[in-house]
C-alpha cells in the first residue's frame, strides 16, 4: 500500500486539522517530524519556506496548507462524506467555523499555551522536539527550544494576547466552551452526524493547543467534557455510535431549521471575531490603495502586512493583518456568490439573525489566490 507522508508537529494547530481528516477518512500516511533532515532540505525547498503542515503524495507531489490539503484529498475522493455540505446554508456555516476556528480562536490558543509555564513548560519542552534538528544533545536542545518558543511568545502579542487582555480571553473562551458544550449535547458534530469543514477548523485550536497542553486540557475536561469527547471523536478513524447519532441520523441538519444552540455560537462569533476581521479587511484595502502595481505583482504576500486596531470586548487591541485570513473569508464569500437568489436570501436571513451579515460585504479590493504554496495577490 502506498502511503502519504505528513510533515508536521504534534503540538501544531494546523497539523492537527490535517491529521484528524486523514485518520477519519482512512488515508494511509506516515507522519514525519518537521525537524528532520528531509523536511529541512527537500520539503522546505519544494514549498519555498519553513511552514507546516505539508503532505507528500506517493507520487512525490507536495501540498502545503491545511485547507489546501483537505481540498486535495476531497478532490481525490478520499472523503467518506464530503466536508462541504450540499445544503447551501450549512456550507456557508461550515466556512464560517473554519475561518473562526483557525483564525478567530488564536488568542485563547496562544494564551493558554504560553502564559502558564508552571503547568505547561515541561510538556512543551518535550513536544517541541518534533521541530528541532536531529542529533542535538539535551544541552543543545534547550537553547533551540527557548529560541523557538520565544518566537511563539512574541507572536502571541501580535494576536492580541497581552496582560491587559488575559482575563477577558479567559472569560471569552469560557463562554465559547459553554456554548459549544451545550450544542454538542444532542449531536456528535457541529452540523449533525459527521464532521464537515467547520469541525476541522474548530479542531485546529481545540485539540493541538487546548486539549493537549496541560493547563487548558484540565479546564476543558472539567468544564466542557462533551467538547473534550468531541476532540477524541474527531481524532480517531473509528465511527463512534451513540444515542445522539441515532437520534440525528447519519446526516446533517436541514439548513431551514438551524438549532438555537448553533445560532448562539454564531452570535458569539459576531461578538468575538467580527470586529477583528472587519478591521483587517479595512486595513488591507487602505494598504492596497497605497501600493503600486509593481509591489502588488503576483508574489508571496508573506505572513503579515501590518497591524490593525479595533475594539475587542472593551479593549483596544492591535493584531497582525494576515492576508490568509482574508483568503479564507473570500472562500466563504465565493461560496455565497455561487448560490441562487433564493439560497442567498436564506443565508442572508440567518446571518442577519446572528449579527453576521457584514461578513458578506467585507471584501478586499484585490483578490488573493494560493499559487505554488504561497498566498499571492491576483493581477
Amino acid at each position: 500500500m502506498k502511503h502519504h507522508k505528513l510533515y508536521g508537529m504534534a503540538a501544531s494547530l494546523y497539523t492537527g486539522k490535517v491529521r484528524a481528516y486523514m485518520r477519519r477518512n482512512h488515508v494511509p500516511f506516515i507522519e514525519e517530524k518537521a525537524g528532520g533532515e528531509r523536511f529541512n532540505t527537500v520539503v522546505k525547498e519544494a514549498v519555498g519556506r519553513w511552514i507546516i503542515p505539508v503532505i507528500e503524495t506517493p507520487d512525490g507531489e507536495f501540498v502545503q496548507d491545511g485547507t489546501d490539503i483537505l481540498d486535495y484529498f476531497e478532490s481525490k475522493g478520499y472523503s467518506a462524506q464530503s466536508i462541504y455540505p450540499t445544503d447551501p446554508v450549512l456550507n456557508i456555516i461550515s466556512h464560517l467555523f473554519e475561518l473562526f476556528g483557525g483564525e478567530g480562536m488564536l488568542r485563547a490558543a496562544m494564551h493558554y499555551r504560553w502564559n502558564f509555564d508552571d503547568t505547561n513548560l515541561n510538556f512543551l519542552r518535550h513536544t517541541f522536539e518534533d521541530v528541532l534538528p536531529n542529533g542535538l544533545t539535551k544541552e543543545e536542545r534547550e537553547p533551540v527550544f527557548l529560541h523557538a518558543s520565544g518566537r511563539m511568545r512574541r507572536a502571541s502579542v501580535a494576536f492580541g494576547v497581552t496582560p491587559d487582555t488575559y482575563q477577558t480571553i479567559e472569560e471569552s473562551y469560557s463562554e465559547f466552551l459553554t456554548l459549544f458544550n451545550t450544542h454538542l449535547e444532542d449531536r456528535p458534530f457541529l452540523l449533525g452526524g459527521y464532521p464537515t469543514l467547520g469541525d476541522y477548523g474548530l479542531f485546529s485550536p481545540l485539540y493541538a493547543h487546548l486539549a493537549r497542553d496541560p493547563k487548558p486540557l484540565q479546564l476543558m475536561q472539567m468544564t466542557a467534557p462533551i467538547v473534550f469527547r468531541w476532540t477524541e471523536r474527531m481524532n480517531i478513524p473509528e465511527y463512534v455510535i451513540d444515542e445522539r447519532q441515532l437520534k440525528s441520523g447519519d446526516g446533517l441538519f436541514d439548513g431551514a431549521n438551524i438549532p438555537d444552540t448553533l445560532k448562539a455560537l454564531m452570535r458569539f462569533i459576531a461578538e468575538d471575531y467580527l470586529p477583528e476581521i472587519s478591521a483587517h479587511v479595512a486595513f488591507t484595502n487602505d494598504w492596497l490603495a497605497s501600493q503600486t502595481d509593481a509591489t502588488l505583482a503576483p508574489t508571496s504576500l508573506g505572513r503579515g502586512i501590518g497591524m490593525a486596531e479595533f475594539n475587542w470586548r472593551g479593549h483596544t487591541v492591535k493584531t497582525a493583518v494576515m492576508p490568509y485570513r482574508t483568503y479564507l473569508l473570500q472562500r466563504l464569500q465565493d461560496a455565497f456568490d455561487g448560490l441562487t437568489a433564493n439560497d442567498q436570501a436564506s443565508v442572508r436571513g440567518l446571518l442577519s439573525e446572528t449579527n453576521l451579515a457584514a461578513l458578506l460585504e467585507l471584501r478586499s479590493s484585490r483578490r488573493i489566490s494560493r499559487k505554488e504554496h504561497l498566498e499571492v495577490w491576483d493581477v
